[in-house]
């Protein structure tokens, strides 16, 4: 459990699921609580750029998250906009966070370099595209939680 009390919000990109059946979301809330962090939201939005990115500024301004997770739409699909919802309202890239997730998921599957997932930061909140399906939401989570910390200190003014 990390010391840090860091705050979420999770978005899942789908046009098939409700919140009945975003089995990535809720494994991700519970990998939150597993940490002692705090879910602040949770919602499911189409596969939409404008609703994505709506709901990544309600996150990020509003809610005033230190992560904001979405969940879907960072594949090849013509309907996966994730990436470019995330882009078109953050301010910085963070190639790092993605690179890492890939090259976690590719000791996995060889899919993984299918992956279009964005991780960038608005303002103080890092905003981290994670894939749809449960497993691997888990599996580039792994890859990348022992960070989010360090991450969310440094976006809040504090050194290395």
């Amino acid at each position: 459990m990390s010391e840090q009390k860091l705050t979420f919000a999770i978005i899942t990109c789908s046009d098939t699921r409700s919140m009945k059946e975003d089995t990535a979301g809720a494994a991700l809330e519970e990998l939150i609580a597993q940490n002692g962090w705090e879910c602040a939201s949770h919602v499911v939005v189409k596969d939409e750029k404008d609703q994505i990115s709506a709901e990544i500024v309600r996150a990020a301004d509003e809610l005033q998250v230190d992560i904001c997770l979405t969940c879907g739409g960072s594949g090849l699909s013509l309907r996966d906009v994730t990436p470019e919802a995330t882009a078109a309202v953050c301010d910085r890239n963070v190639p790092g966070i993605a690179e890492a997730m890939r090259y976690h998921s590719l000791q996995i599957t060889p899919y993984a370099m299918l992956s279009r997932a964005v991780c960038m930061q608005r303002g103080r909140c890092i905003v981290i595209n994670l894939p749809g399906s449960k497993k691997a939401a888990m599996e580039n989570w792994e890859g990348i939680v022992k960070a989010l910390p360090h991450a969310a200190k440094m976006m809040a003014g504090g050194g290395h």
